[in-house]
């Protein structure tokens, strides 16, 4: 049996390289289903055998000191772009994807039996799924813009040029300041927003309210709840269906701190779920009976007012804003206490609750009591949602705002109770 395991290991190796070929080969065939017999350079069969000539090349590779694979490797590659070359000048089609396909597909078939059968077989399968979604990787392309791409080209570079390079720990006599964990964070909430946008922006007019408060509460659930006042002054949606989406884009909202809290320290997490997990479900709950009581409303949602939130100004803002009131929060806790830190977390709630959250986070790491700690952010959470409505009702907009008041109180009443609940457990 010893003896045969080597044979059994190169069979399934040369097995794999043939399944890579043949996937290819599959995705490649389907969209040249309807060319006739002879009329395309590469199929399903011309892939498949591609991936198993690379498997074999790879096995023969030992055996002839290297000459038989660069000889057959060469041949391959002159051979499969001759006849792409020729499909191409018949066809006038200018594309290469055919062309690096067959070369990858080869190249593939000889990693899967000279390398890692399990990484040959994930970049098979990665190869065939970018060239099924070509229509929508295009159209995806058409529907971004450049200051969103340099937006994504700004996260690359934040995260692998710039981070190793920042120092560990506290850079300051005092420990107020540490950069490395600053910036970790602000790339952290800064590309959870620019995911939210981006999603926004590729669904855009096809979402309805619901789900569009949804997405945009990832990037910021203030600006998606002013912008719902704005559209009910114009008529556009109704107080009720308002309502609901602002509801569920605080949902978001309590989304963000519970990820924020777990991100910064378990045991700020294990106090605060159980409570923001009820907030959550509570909104939902909310939104949910305001969209059944609502009247026929077919408006979708692009919510003008939620711009990129990755340009250069915003992440330097963020990051500014986030330095700033981590040092604040520090400051607050260590000559004012608890009393100092409410105060601290209930005036910086009302700009972004999100920053509070990782501010006092980090003081949790720090030997902040996460009794102290969990307040506090309830507090901030709680000042966010006040500062919303009382911009709702500031915009003339009273319908709207008792609606969203009455989802926000419910669900501050059920984490409260679950709060009670837990610590007297």
């Amino acid at each position: 049996m010893s003896a045969l395991a080597p044979l059994l290991d190169q069979a399934q190796r040369l097995g794999l390289a043939l399944a890579i070929g043949f996937l290819v080969g599959v995705e490649r065939g389907w969209k040249q289903r309807d060319e006739g017999e002879g009329e395309r350079a590469a199929g399903l069969r011309t892939f498949a055998l591609s991936g198993l000539l690379g498997g074999v090349t790879a096995l023969l590779a030992p055996l002839g000191g290297g000459g038989v694979a660069i000889a057959l490797t060469l041949s391959f590659c002159i051979a499969f772009l001759a006849f792409q070359l020729r499909e191409a000048s018949v066809e006038s089609d200018n594309s290469a994807t055919s062309a690096i396909a067959g070369l990858v597909v080869f190249g593939l078939g000889a990693y899967a039996v000279a390398g890692d059968p399990l990484i040959a077989a994930s970049a098979g399968v990665a190869v065939t799924t970018i060239l099924a979604f070509k229509q929508s990787l295009h159209a995806w392309l058409r529907a971004i813009t450049w200051s969103e791409a340099r937006s994504a080209l700004l996260i690359l570079v934040a995260t692998f040029i710039v981070l190793p390079f920042l120092p560990e720990g506290a850079v300051d006599p005092w420990g107020l300041i540490d950069l490395r964990a600053l910036w970790m964070l602000t790339i952290a909430i800064a590309t959870a927003s620019f995911g939210g946008y981006v999603a926004l922006r590729v669904l855009g007019d096809r979402m309805g309210v619901a789900v569009g408060a949804l997405v945009g509460g990832l990037v910021s659930s203030t600006a998606v709840t002013l912008d719902l006042a704005r559209r009910v002054q114009s008529g556009e949606v109704t107080a009720t269906t308002a309502g609901a989406g602002a509801s569920l884009a605080a949902c978001m909202s309590v989304g963000r701190i519970m990820v924020i809290s777990a991100l910064m320290s378990f045991d700020l997490f294990a106090r605060l779920w159980p409570s923001l997990l009820a907030a959550a479900v509570t909104l939902i709950v909310g939104a949910g009976l305001l969209a059944l009581s609502r009247s026929t409303n077919k408006s979708h949602s692009t919510f003008a007012s939620v711009h990129n939130p990755l340009d250069l100004i915003s992440v330097a803002r963020f990051a500014g804003v986030l330095g700033l009131l981590t040092v604040l929060a520090n400051i607050a806790s260590r000559t004012l206490g608890q009393r100092g830190l409410n105060a601290f977390a209930a005036s910086a709630g009302l700009v972004d609750v999100d920053a509070v959250t990782l501010a006092i986070g980090r003081l949790v790491t720090d030997g902040l009591p996460t009794a102290h700690a969990v307040e506090a952010i309830g507090l901030a959470l709680i000042c966010n949602q006040l500062f919303k409505l009382a911009a709702i009702a500031i915009s003339g907009s009273a319908a709207f705002a008792w609606r969203f008041g009455s989802v926000v109180l419910a669900a501050a009443g059920a984490a409260s109770i679950t709060l009670i609940l837990v610590a007297g457990a």
